[in-house]
């Protein structure tokens, strides 16, 4: 498992990294989407992130969509 340290630790500083860096306007689309995808325990993509990341961090990232979503 990756350590989670060495990603993302505040919803600023991901937030920042998508909008800025990866280019991803955090719409309510796009965050609605993402969310689906990771709490689809069957998605083979979401399986990868869980096993690189845990799903700890993945929950993290979901909370994050989520919030993302409420501000757009």
């Amino acid at each position: 498992m990756a350590q989670v340290g060495d990603f993302f630790v505040s919803y600023e500083e991901w937030r920042e990294a998508m909008n800025s860096r990866c280019n991803i306007a955090l719409t309510k689309d796009y965050c609605s989407e993402r969310i689906q995808a990771l709490e689809d325990a069957k998605d083979p993509a979401t399986a990868m992130f869980i096993d690189l990341f845990g799903s700890s961090y993945r929950d993290k990232i979901v909370g994050w969509l989520e919030r993302a979503s409420a501000e757009s």
